[in-house]
Parts: structure tokens; sequence; C-alpha cells
């Protein structure tokens, strides 16, 4: 068993993180995760409302009794979210730890720190990290160029990123993007981290409720397979390449282009139906990181989560030890 701060100080067996992920972290996923010995954070506005997040808590609750998590992405949007009645669910429920990404978390931490909560706040640069930090956060998860999602506009991947971040944070690390086998856990703690998040990892699992032609495709890719989408909108997102994201590039490239040019194109929730739901892989926008070069089959969560870290604690007592003259 591989034990760090972060396994010790939130009361899991393995230093692998399964963070938030858009109608991807459902109970299906994350019980199966906890189970795992890792931890697992339920997406909260995946529910698509406070009453059902609390469903997806409870639904969570029937497949585990082991310690899970909730993400509270917290962006700006057209449409106000009630993040306090989320946020007031998470604490109802007795979840105890939580993810927090996207804006500042700090009004939600004395509500969370007073319930209990651990927050956990994700973070693409060191510069918030640190930041994070000082407002009162528990835990930082450290997003290299390579992840899924927003890796920010700074483009300074995890070799860098996450060392650099170790040297001016006190917190446990978590170390994301670009993470998929046991060799990155090790190299992860090797950096300073305390453990590893995997999301396009654990989509190519059994458990993950994407259809089998997501994961097929995640498996057939390699490094090289993904586009940076929304660059000139400073909002930039690395997706799995297809014929959506390449016309999304097309178009974006035109001088005059504006972010309605694409809007059709991007919508999160044609790339859940067509994609997650349909099985049309080229039918929006997905996202995937790097590490899908990295990923050559679709096992278990349990077979999963137990082979990385079998694997990891064979580096470290073996081929590492064995370099030492």
């Amino acid at each position: 068993m591989l034990s760090t701060r972060f396994t010790r100080e939130f009361g899991i067996d393995h230093p692998v993180v399964c963070g938030g992920m858009t109608a991807v972290g459902t109970a299906d996923l994350i019980g199966a995760v906890a189970n795992a010995g890792a931890l697992g954070f339920l997406t909260a506005l995946t529910a698509g409302s406070p009453e059902n997040l609390a469903k997806e808590i409870a639904r969570c609750r029937t497949i585990t009794d082991r310690p899970f998590g909730v993400n509270l992405t917290i962006l700006p949007t057209i449409n106000p979210v009630p993040y306090d009645e989320y946020r007031d669910v998470i604490i109802d429920e007795g979840i105890r730890i939580v993810e927090t990404a996207g804006s500042d978390p700090s009004p939600h931490l004395p509500s969370f720190h007073a319930a209990g909560v651990k927050v956990v706040h994700k973070c693409v640069a060191v510069r918030h990290a640190v930041s994070a930090e000082r407002k009162g956060v528990d835990a930082i998860s450290i997003d290299g160029f390579e992840c899924a999602g927003h890796p920010g506009e700074d483009d300074v991947p995890g070799l860098v990123l996450v060392p650099a971040a170790a040297d001016r944070v006190g917190l446990p690390l978590i170390a994301s993007g670009g993470f998929a086998d046991a060799r990155g856990i090790v190299a992860a703690l090797a950096l300073g981290a305390d453990a590893v998040n995997m999301g396009t990892r654990f989509m190519a699992t059994v458990e993950a409720p994407v259809h089998e032609n997501v994961k097929r495709r995640i498996v057939e890719a390699d490094e090289r397979s993904t586009d940076l989408l929304y660059r000139r909108f400073h909002n930039t997102a690395r997706v799995a390449r297809n014929a959506t994201s390449q016309e999304i590039l097309r178009v974006s490239a035109a001088p005059d282009a504006v972010f309605d040019d694409i809007a059709h194109l991007a919508s999160g929730a044609r790339g859940r139906r067509r994609v997650y739901d349909e099985g049309d892989v080229d039918g929006g926008v997905w996202s995937a990181g790097m590490s899908q070069g990295l990923i050559r089959d679709v096992p278990t969560v349990a077979d999963l989560v137990r082979r990385l870290v079998d694997e990891a604690e064979v580096i470290i007592s073996g081929r590492l030890r064995t370099t030492i003259v």
C-alpha cells in the first residue's frame, strides 16, 4: 500500500483521485472508485439541480460505504447557478471532501469548514495555488498542460509545474494532467506530489457512464490525438481530436471570428448527447487528455486501481532501487 500525507489526511487507501468530470462523475463511476480505495468526486452540476445532487449522493451510498467527495465547479454563467444551494446540499448530506474549481472558492470556505468539510481546490498555475492556500483551502490539485479540459493559458507541463508548486505550497498536493499508469504515480511522488488525479484514464473503465465507442476511441488514440480549442478567446480547452474539434479550429482561424461562430459546435449538451449517450465520437466536443496515448484497455475500476498500485510498488522497490550504485 502506498501511504502518503494525502491518503492519511483524507482517509483513503491509495494516492489516486478521480476528479470531477462533467457528465462522467456520476455514482456508477465514483462509487466504484471509492470501493477500490481511491477518492472520486461526484460532479455537482452534472446532477442538474441541488435536489438531484442529493439523490445522486444517496445513490452513490448504495454502491459504497467508503469516502467520496463532490466537485463544485464555480463559473460565471448567463443563467445564474444556485451555488449556495449546492453547497448546502453537500453539507446537509454529510459529504466531508469537496473539490472546487473555476472561480475563487473563498465565499464557500467558511460554511464548508464550519461543517468539517475539507476543500481541495483545482488550479492551473503556481500563483493560483499559492493564493488558494492563503485563502484557506485544505489541499491543492495542480493541472499541467497535458490535462483534459481547461489547462489555463500558461502552457506549463507537469514535469515543471508539479515541483514548482511543491516548492511553494505546504498543503497536500495532487498532480493532475498526463497521468494514466503506475509510472506516472511514481514520477508524481518523486516530483513532490502526494497523489495523482486521473480523468481520461477513468473514462476508459467498465463503470464509466459513457458510450463504448468513446472508450474504444480513447484506447485507439495516441498522445497527439487532442486539440486545443478557444485559445483566441482566452478559454483554452483540451479535447479529443475529431471532426467537430477540427471544424471549430477551422472557423476560429478566421481573422474576424467570434465565439458565436462556433457556439453551436461547442455546445456541451450536444457533446453529452451525441457523443457520450449515442456514441457518435465525431458528433460533438468531448474532453480527453494527452494521457490517452498511455491507455490500452478498458478494465474495471477495481482492476485498474489494483494494477496501478501494485505496479507502482514494484517500480519503487525494484527498478528504482536497482539503479542506485
